[in-house]
């Protein structure tokens, strides 16, 4: 008989009030009946699962076990203990997959060590990609939208009139909130019109 796989466990509850214990049996027990050998539990309580790795210390600790490659699989209750976005979780299962480690979910019985459970390991992959890809879509076309109403980098470009009279205010001394009061422009595009006759 091999070697028995290093476990780690995940356990987090979102308030003070519960408890992490119901979570820890569970996956404890999982862990004896496949001959896992349990060598760290991390847990997180009171922490929301949309919390940053750096407002959840278990995580934090558990990301840096899986560094070290002092894990051969990490086990948690279910997939919204981990995080609570597709892309967090993504992250999270790319750097398993990058040190070779796997994943065990007991509530979706997804186990990345099997066939099945590797193969949707691959399909989260995908889907976090085209998440990705939808974003940078979405962000390109805001830009060209921009673009053809004359706004650049999103801003609005300024009227030429309201631009001539707001330089030739200044040029007479008047104050840039007054100008743009009287102009009907913003302050800080007074600002930019001062700064563009200076440079």
């Amino acid at each position: 008989m091999g070697k028995s796989k290093r476990v780690a466990l995940y356990v987090r509850v979102s308030t003070d009030g519960q408890s992490t214990d119901n979570q820890r049996q569970e996956l404890e027990q999982v862990a004896e009946r496949h001959g896992w050998s349990v060598v760290a539990v991390f847990s997180d309580r009171g922490v929301s699962g949309a919390r940053g790795r750096n407002k959840r210390p278990g995580y934090d600790a558990l990301w840096q076990a899986v560094a070290r490659r002092e894990i051969d699989l990490v086990a948690a209750w279910s997939v919204d203990r981990l995080g609570r976005s597709l892309q967090d979780l993504v992250n999270f299962l790319s750097e398993l997959r990058a040190k070779g480690v796997d994943l065990y979910l007991h509530q979706q019985g997804l186990d990345t060590s099997t066939p099945a459970g590797k193969a949707m390991f691959q399909m989260m992959g995908v889907f976090a990609e085209f998440e990705r890809a939808m974003i940078v879509e979405r962000v390109k076309a805001g830009l060209r939208r921009a673009r053809k109403e004359g706004r650049v980098g999103g801003r609005p470009r300024v009227d030429e009139r309201k631009e001539r009279r707001a330089r030739e205010m200044l040029a007479s001394g008047v104050g840039m909130r007054k100008i743009a009061a009287v102009v009907g422009i913003g302050v800080s595009v007074v600002q930019r019109i001062k700064a563009a006759v200076h440079n």
